[in-house]
């Protein structure tokens, strides 16, 4: 695991210099949010990390995939951490997380761990935030100063979460307009926080259509480099077992770097929507890949503003919702103590 860390603090200054104009709910969030109340909050949730990728080298990838798939829904706000309940469809079930979403032992691990040394006091959505920021770090990836101070929502919605959370089979203009529709941009933002899939792993059912029959054609996805559609219909052959993981990029596969998009540019990325990003013709998103796959400091910095943009949506502060005691469940209301067990480890 890297344990230099890229700072990238004059791109993230100038967005919050933005976003702090612009927004009223935003503007309420501070970088020094717990410096009082809960000095050591990062710190302590850093220990929990660090402790998790020693047996876990996947849990990086994980967390901010927790985060991306919570922004996307209601906002910023850790309602996919909420367990079902009589009133609570948890998010947990929907298509884009059920058996696929990881990561919530750690999370509450980190709770645990900071209602321990300031009760009552963090949130689950700033957890989500922080953890997401130390999991690139960690990785090797940039590090950035992010707004604290989101409050819990005391809601999920599992309907939401099944129409937002992009799908691995989009393409490129149902991607964008997935985006656009939760307050991102169809481009940088777009590319840019798809460049998370630079670490990770991806369980075969989701690309495996692209292996035997693209679009119903019984064939291929002629996108994919045939070297690289080998390999993977030897892991994942036609009818095999759809939970078998393989890395989101073949190189590096632990570590936060660009070589996802330049494994675009050599048609080996591994999700439909990953390839369509730089295989659809004359779309815009080509150059951005370009651009990233030859410098690295580009995707860095530019990752680090979109990341601040999505950790920002529709955020709840102030007296708004609550800060949960226990990620999985609103104040002083118990989770289901039986049914289906939505999300299985893989």
């Amino acid at each position: 695991m890297p344990s230099s860390r890229y700072l990238v603090a004059a791109a993230a200054a100038i967005f919050f210099a933005i976003v702090l104009e612009g927004s009223v709910s935003v503007a309420q969030l501070s970088s020094n949010f717990y410096d009082e109340t809960c000095p050591n909050a990062s710190s302590i949730i850093e220990g929990v990390l660090v402790q998790a990728f020693q047996s876990d080298p996947r849990i990086g990838a994980s967390l901010i995939r927790l985060h991306f798939h919570d922004c996307f829904v209601q906002g910023c706000d850790a309602s996919i951490l909420l367990d079902p309940t009589d009133t609570i469809d948890s998010e947990k079930g929907a298509f884009g997380n059920n058996n696929s979403a990881r990561g919530f032992d750690v999370v509450d691990q980190m709770k645990a761990a900071l209602e321990t040394a300031c009760p009552g006091i963090v949130s689950c959505a700033d957890i989500l935030t922080i953890a997401a920021e130390q999991s690139v770090a960690l990785s090797g990836g940039p590090s950035w100063t992010n707004l604290l101070g989101r409050r819990d929502s005391t809601t999920a919605n599992r309907t939401l979460a099944d129409e937002n959370l992009p799908g691995p089979t989009l393409t490129l203009e149902e991607l964008k307009a997935k985006f656009i529709n939760v307050g991102l941009n169809g481009d940088t933002d777009l590319v840019s926080l798809s460049g998370a899939h630079t670490f990770g792993r991806s369980q075969c059912q989701f690309f495996s259509q692209r292996l035997y029959n693209f679009n119903g054609t019984n064939q291929p996805d002629p996108s994919l480099d045939t070297t690289y559609l080998q390999v993977l219909q030897a892991l994942c052959p036609e009818g095999g077992n759809g939970s078998v993981l393989a890395n989101l990029d073949t190189s590096t596969p632990d570590v936060f770097d660009n070589n996802y998009f330049t494994n675009l540019q050599g048609n080996k990325g591994l999700l439909q929507t990953d390839q369509e990003l730089f295989s659809t013709a004359g779309a815009d998103t080509v150059d951005i890949v370009n651009l990233y796959g030859s410098n690295q400091t580009a995707f860095f910095e530019r990752f680090v503003v979109s990341m601040i943009r999505m950790g920002n949506l529709s955020v709840l502060t102030g007296s708004e919702g609550e800060v949960r005691l226990n990620c999985s469940k609103v104040n002083g209301i118990s989770s289901l103590s039986s049914g289906d067990n939505l999300i299985s480890s893989f």
